[in-house]
């Protein structure tokens, strides 16, 4: 491993007196390097690990898991450590992994590596693994990363990003949040497979609570899904290098070449761009009156598309012409003949059979202008791409 890299090993515990010592001995065998972080249990920890060559760090009171990863992180980084891996206290993760770990921070140092837990073994709670996929689908949402298992408290973080990010929570819920604000910040998120241990019925000790802490992730998610959609940048901690230091210049339909250029600087292929600028054109054209663009918006957060380039090509839908153009459909498919009488009766008091001949003729206009400007925006992407690698 490089020598800048300094590694700490963190066990956030609460209540948990009767696996900590097993799991802090675990670790040992594999690295001399553990801080304990005892968030308020009611039996000190200390004690407990007097003759281990362990550094134990104590809440006064019980904060939650996520100000005991926090306060970890800070007292990590104040002893200059660059890199932290949290497991859990309770057993569930089997130290053996950690150099599974070791190897993943030495091949990518600036990456937040989450352990996939195998949920094939049937002690697995069903709750779990519907939470885990809950979870996996907010975080492909809000991001638009597929990640296996974001639930997974066994962790290798980069320090900086505690050091450069800010966050609202110290639950349960702080494991979420890290994930999805690293991510917006350009920190690449990586899985590593890693065993489970899950005891049977009782011997499995729990702090999540049913309601406040399913409460408390609802609120989060319902917060960082809102901000995914609205097209205000993130702060980035790891930008993308780039020789091309030209100022930023606004999208436009106007300007289709300088702005397909512009797109194709933001971490765009050709090929992806223009399947954001198709997306946006075919659910631009549907009649999903008053809400477009923030249909647009959750569908490129889901599939990682483009944003700003799928919004823009929408503005090819902007009335009246594609929408009148989809009630003409419409109307000849519903009646034979085109519509050529425009008046009061035909578009005031006929509103409802025009909304449907719009519904009708959209599905078929939607598909056939959105492959039209796909390959269109490829054409041109590709060009550009080509002219620009002539010009280096």
């Amino acid at each position: 491993m490089d020598e800048r890299i300094k590694v700490i090993v963190a066990i956030p515990v609460y209540n948990h007196a009767g696996t900590i010592r097993q799991v802090a001995e675990g670790v040992l065998r594999h690295y001399g390097q553990v801080l304990v972080v005892d968030d308020g249990s009611a039996e000190p920890v200390a004690p407990l690990l007097e003759d281990l060559a362990v550094e134990v760090l104590a809440h006064s009171r019980n904060k939650g898991k996520g100000a005991a990863i926090r306060s970890a992180a800070a007292w990590a980084l104040e002893h200059g450590y660059t890199h932290m891996i949290c497991l859990d206290a309770d057993g569930q993760h089997d130290p053996n992994d950690l150099p599974v770990f070791f190897s993943e921070i030495a091949q990518h140092p600036k990456a937040l590596i989450v352990g996939h837990r195998d949920f094939s073994h049937e002690s697995v709670p069903g709750s779990s693994r519907f939470g885990r996929k809950f979870s996996n689908f907010w975080l492909r949402l809000q991001t638009g990363i597929r990640l296996k298992d974001c639930q997974s408290g066994f962790r290798a973080y980069p320090l900086f990003v505690f050091e450069h990010l800010s966050f609202w929570t110290r639950k349960y819920n702080f494991e979420i949040e890290v994930l999805v604000r690293s991510a917006w910040a350009g920190v690449e998120l990586r899985d590593v497979d890693i065993s489970v241990y899950y005891p049977c019925g009782e011997e499995r000790i729990s702090h999540f609570r049913l309601f406040m802490d399913n409460w408390r992730l609802t609120m989060l998610n319902t917060h960082l899904t809102l901000r995914s959609v609205v097209p205000w940048p993130h702060r980035k901690i790891i930008e993308r290098e780039s020789s091309d230091k030209k100022s930023v210049q606004t999208v436009s339909v106007v300007h289709p070449m300088r702005s397909i250029r512009q797109l194709l600087r933001e971490n765009s292929s050709p090929e992806r761009l223009a399947v954001a600028a198709g997306v946006g054109v075919l659910l631009g054209t549907l009649p999903l009156v008053f809400c477009h663009t923030v249909v647009i918006l959750f569908v490129c957060g889901f599939f990682n598309l483009n944003k700003v380039a799928a919004v823009s090509s929408s503005q090819f839908c902007m009335p009246p012409v594609v929408p009148a153009l989809c009630i003409e459909l419409g109307y000849y498919l519903r009646h034979g003949e085109w519509l050529t009488e425009l008046s009061l009766q035909t578009l005031g008091y006929q509103a409802p059979q025009r909304f449907f001949e719009w519904i009708i003729g959209s599905l078929v206009l939607a598909p056939l202008l959105a492959v039209v400007v796909w390959a269109l925006t490829l054409f041109l992407a590709l060009i550009i791409v080509k002219k620009d690698e002539q010009t280096v």
